[in-house]
């Protein structure tokens, strides 16, 4: 189809949401663009779907989510291919991202319950004649707002957590990958025909506004700080709690001991996948002195063997080209040297892996996110000082180790919310692992039981059982029962440990 649009933007033409591949600028489809009342109406729907869906039960979500996945899985090829359409990357990588959003979808529905369900919690000794409950209730209903690099794995993940606790779901997918987000919703829809429980809501960014201010219950963002930021003022208005999964600045850690061909080649995964759009990717290596040159030539080795266009993508959002050339460039000139790639690796809408060495600390290609195929590796006196300078930046998402006998204790001393040793993005794949960083990277978890917990209200229920012995919430109480208050908290807790 001949390209009517600048490829890769979004545009909005007689009340439908244009999506367009960022490589050919073909049209990978149309969507009906909503509005602050058509955002208003889809909550109210959701609110009532809510009810229903809840009342199915823990056995009955969970039945209907695994046919889901069923679904996703008997489809893998299809989405694979829509999303190639829609964002270019290659058909490889789709499959990669569906697999881990199959397990994700799988992990929430066979543990909510376990996780979620009543239970009866022990009784402290003070309180005795009362018995106490915890159960976790749902919002009611939860607004996602996905982004555009995995629109797949990266909005299943609060979905299917939010669904499973038993919410429904208004989904505003990212204006760059529409089709991709309204085929989740449809195919939801064929497993859960009765009532709208997931539903999307299409448009920019006034629609994601909207989607805050509209009464929803909860809200999971996923995207760059920025916009994070402006979601959280959003939500305060109404005092909306929100889970922010924003932007990253990775760093790998290779210390003295590692497997410097394995490091390198899982660095080269981490940081050129899916052309590098990835907030989890690797964007800053820390490398030993000792193995530090054979580390570089090794990824110089592996990125340059990438093909641009076939196992590297284009660049979705065409801004984002500028500040990848931005970021490269002032790395050179600041001192740092291009050993493979550099500014004229830019080449609209493909960036060439690009790897950098020498580049001072205090360029934007260390401090700030490129979200491109680019490496920086910088070399360190050891361990302690590549953890100096891992922490030393405002994001703190993900990162990782390569090393044996240090690394489990060099990765507990990250400040990130997730670290992959001896390996790289690892742990996105592991459902019962919760996902989230700290910082500027945001705040909240997705997947796992902390990732379930986040789309229930957790709920306390005392039951009184006898007469009290020792009766302290009582105007009843009499002096001498207050003593016996007093002489049996020194008895318990009066001795020094």
């Amino acid at each position: 189809m001949t390209a009517t649009h600048a490829p890769g933007l979004p545009v909005i033409e007689d009340g439908q949401l244009i999506s367009t591949n960022p490589a050919t600028g073909a049209e990978a489809g149309r969507v009906p663009a909503a509005d602050e009342k058509s955002v208003i109406a889809a909550v109210d729907r959701a609110r009532e779907a809510a009810v229903w869906w809840q009342s199915l039960g823990w056995e009955g979500r969970k039945t209907r989510l695994l046919r889901w996945r069923t679904l996703l899985v008997e489809r893998i090829e299809e989405l694979a291919e829509l999303t190639r359409l829609e964002t270019g990357k290659p058909l490889n990588d789709g499959i990669i991202e569906i697999t881990a959003a199959v397990e994700h979808l799988d992990w929430a529905a066979r543990h909510a319950k376990r996780v979620l369900g009543p239970r009866r919690m022990r009784t402290r000794l003070l309180l005795a004649e009362h018995v106490g409950h915890l159960e976790y209730q749902p919002f009611g209903v939860i607004g996602v707002i996905g982004p555009w690099n995995y629109p797949i794995v990266t909005p299943i993940g609060p979905i299917s957590g939010a669904l499973a606790a038993g919410n429904a779901i208004v989904f505003k997918p990212s204006e760059y990958t529409p089709v991709v987000g309204q085929w989740l919703v449809d195919s939801f829809a064929e497993i859960v025909p009765e009532h709208p429980v997931l539903q999307a809501v299409h448009g920019l960014g006034d629609v994601g506004g909207a989607l805050c201010r509209a009464g929803v219950g909860k809200v999971a963002f996923t995207g760059s700080t920025a916009t994070g930021k402006k979601v959280m003022a959003a939500c305060a208005e109404n005092l909306i709690p929100v889970v922010i999964e924003a932007g990253g600045k990775d760093a790998l850690i290779v210390d003295a001991d590692a497997d410097v061909r394995a490091a390198a080649e899982a660095a080269v995964w981490g940081a050129m996948t899916n052309a590098g759009q990835t907030c989890i990717g690797i964007e800053r290596a820390y490398v030993v002195e000792p193995v530090y040159d054979r580390f570089v030539a090794a990824v110089v080795e592996k990125a340059g063997k990438l093909r641009t266009g076939e196992e590297i993508g284009p660049i979705t959002m065409p801004k984002q080209l500028e500040i990848i050339r931005d970021h490269i460039e002032d790395a050179l000139a600041k001192g740092g040297r291009a050993v493979l790639g550099g500014a004229d690796a830019v080449s609209p809408p493909y960036v060439s892996p690009t790897v950098l060495v020498d580049v001072p600390a205090n360029s934007s290609e260390i401090r700030d996110e490129t979200f491109g195929p680019t490496l920086t590796i910088t070399k360190v006196r050891d361990a302690e000082e590549a953890i100096q300078k891992t922490n030393d930046s405002p994001y703190g998402l993900g990162g990782a180790v390569f090393g044996k006998k240090d690394a489990i204790r060099i990765a507990r001393r990250m400040r990130t919310g997730m670290v992959a040793v001896n390996g790289t993005l690892t742990f996105v794949g592991m459902g019962n692992l919760p996902f989230g960083g700290v910082g500027e990277s945001g705040f909240g978890r997705i997947h796992g039981e902390d990732g379930l917990r986040e789309f229930a209200r957790p709920k306390a229920i005392t039951v009184r059982r006898a007469k009290s012995l020792l009766p302290a919430m009582t105007f009843e109480r009499t002096p001498a029962q207050v003593k016996q208050i007093i002489k049996a908290l020194r008895l318990l807790y009066g001795r020094k440990p």
